[in-house]
């Protein structure tokens, strides 16, 4: 079933459109002038507006404008006289995707309304498919097959066919925002949008907007009515990435949006309707952050309906290899050569070591020894460790001792700790703040405090 806007000022029309409508399995709403179904828009999503051309005030043309400038992406049926084809000609030219004649016959109405529709979910698909592609790379897929990946993916598989919502918890760097699309791509919603918002990377002004949008004039700078995330996610999937950095006073607005599926956009005073399943990702004890009054207890509890925990890569028996392997392979396919054989020397060494950052710290090792390698075996001097060293040893190459002094001790100041953890971080990563900060086990903008952060008094 679809929302079907129709817009005539003849009540007759209305009244078969309504019929017709109601009778293939969608659901019409009747607005009898533009400026009344432009209301309507603002107050609930629809997948297709059908309008008489030639009306009181505005025409035809006068709505594909005003939907164009104040930002809906809705498609648009133009219904004309038979005399009058050449405004349906028009009206195709300045973006409508088809027209009807009138009378309206049941069964082109039926054919329209079905193509219209179509094009609509395709153009959404094919928009969702380009922001992937540009965000993603080829490694993003979830390979393994331990024990403790089973049992993630055996949940995920049981809960993607309902409505609850999930909340994926674990170590930076285990694939939370890939669990996240497994259970989307197994769900009733796969052929809907999945809308991802990094919540640690929002500017803290434009978290309310980027969630719920906003309307022309509601702040400055916004030109045109902006859709939010919730409304872009309208019957697909909402993954709220790293949730725990949510600022409390947007935490019971986000709770209202969820248990509701009803919020108003910024410098509105209409409420917006969706159908959202929510996903939520943190890196962080949310338990704990609630215990300390940081995080919402009702919040909390409506996110965690369904709680999965992303198994760190050790804990993950048996899967490094093929991950290497896979890596090795996308990297390989990325720079155009062949994929370089791993030893089985450098496998051992990758095994010994801990890998704090798990799966994303695994990855940018395999890319930079691809990328170095030439085309050479991978041998552990590939992964830093000197040619000769045991796989006992890589821990100690891979995690050096934190030193600050000549004689090699670890300083007792918090703030010089902090410091060189800091250091090393954006050294190990060649200066990339977001690797850096899941290195740190805090959030980027944690980190771009701490490092933009007031100077010291002078003594």
């Amino acid at each position: 079933m679809s929302n079907i806007l129709c817009i005539d000022d003849e009540p007759s029309v209305g009244v078969v459109l309504e019929h017709h409508l109601t009778e293939i399995g969608h659901h019409p709403v009747l607005a009898t002038s533009v400026d009344e179904g432009l209301k309507a828009v603002r107050e609930q999503p629809f997948d297709l507006i059908i309008s008489d051309y030639r009306m009181p005030n505005a025409t035809g043309l006068d709505l594909l404008e005003l939907l164009r400038t104040q930002g809906y992406e809705i498609p648009v049926i133009i219904m004309t006289g038979y005399s009058s084809i050449e405004h349906a000609v028009l009206s195709i030219r300045h973006g409508a995707v088809d027209y009807l004649t009138k009378p309206l016959r049941q069964e082109a109405l039926r054919i329209a309304v079905n193509n219209a529709i179509e094009v609509a979910r395709l153009r959404r698909e094919n928009e969702a498919y380009r922001r992937e592609i540009t965000s993603l790379r080829g490694q993003r897929t979830i390979v393994g097959e331990s024990a403790a990946l089973r049992e993630v993916m055996e949940t995920i598989a049981m809960v993607a066919p309902t409505r609850a919502t999930v909340l994926l918890e674990g170590e930076s760097g285990t694939g939370k925002e890939l669990f996240a699309r497994a259970l989307h791509e197994q769900s009733p919603r796969k052929d809907e949008p999945f809308v991802t918002v990094n919540c640690a990377a929002l500017p803290e002004g434009l978290v309310e907007s980027t969630l719920f949008g906003h309307e022309r004039g509601a702040f400055t700078g916004a030109t045109q009515r902006q859709a939010g995330a919730f409304e872009r996610a309208h019957r697909g999937t909402l993954l709220l990435d790293e949730i725990s950095e949510m600022r409390l006073d947007l935490q019971a607005k986000l709770l209202r949006a969820i248990q509701e599926q009803e919020f108003e956009r910024v410098g509105g005073s209409q409420p917006v309707r969706v159908d959202v399943r929510i996903v939520a990702t943190t890196n962080r004890d949310l338990l704990a952050e609630v215990e300390a009054g940081r995080f919402r207890r009702d919040l909390y509890y409506r996110l965690a309906v369904v709680p999965v925990k992303t198994p760190a890569l050790r804990d993950r028996q048996g899967d490094l290899p093929r991950l290497v392997e896979h890596f090795v392979a996308v990297t390989a396919s990325e720079l155009g050569v062949k994929s370089p054989v791993v030893r089985a020397d450098a496998l051992a060494v990758l095994e010994q070591r801990p890998w704090p950052g798990n799966i994303r710290e695994l990855a940018n090792a395999v890319e930079r020894a691809v990328l170095l390698s030439r085309g050479n075996p991978l041998g552990p001097e590939a992964f830093g460790v000197p040619v000769g060293a045991s796989p006992a040893s890589a821990t100690a190459v891979a995690r050096p001792a934190a030193t600050a002094d000549p004689a090699g001790e670890i300083p007792l100041n918090l703030r010089d700790l902090e410091r060189i953890a800091i250091e090393r971080a954006l050294a190990a990563t060649g200066g990339h703040r977001t690797r850096a900060a899941d290195l740190l086990g805090i959030s980027e903008r944690t980190l771009r405090n701490k490092l933009n952060g007031p100077p010291e008094a002078a003594a």
